[in-house]
């Protein structure tokens, strides 16, 4: 029996396979986004769409929004493929601002997955 392991390197993360509960392909992960002043992962950066890495979109998910599968090292996220296509995105060359986390980005797409913000523990 495989166990999830407690701690991961972000270099296995980064690149690895993220499924959806049906087993449907979502995409992978490309970056891990850190939040300096809090030493948390902010959100993880999916690349979702295109073909052969051309017009993907990437998404800002919550880190807690994602389970790690050991027995065959992909990532779970538990979205439907339609609420992925629709959910507000970035592009590859255009990532989010400092002005725009100040403006609620961050928060706004916590919301759209139905997270608290690490942040805002009460909320």
């Amino acid at each position: 029996m495989n166990e999830r392991p407690q701690v991961l390197s972000a270099t296995a993360i980064v690149g690895s396979k993220v499924v959806n509960t049906a087993g449907e392909p979502l995409g992978n992960i490309k970056e891990l986004m850190v939040d300096l002043d809090d030493g948390q992962i902010a959100y993880v950066a999916l690349s979702f769409g295109g073909f052969l890495g051309l017009g993907d979109k990437l998404f800002a998910i919550p880190w807690e929004a994602l389970t790690f599968a050991a027995e065959d090292q992909t990532v779970i996220l538990d979205v439907d493929q339609e609420v992925l296509k629709n959910a507000p995105g970035f592009d590859k060359d255009h990532w989010p601002t400092s002005a725009q986390y100040e403006a609620g980005w961050l928060l706004d797409m916590y919301e759209y997955y139905g997270y608290s913000p690490y942040w805002m523990p009460d909320k």
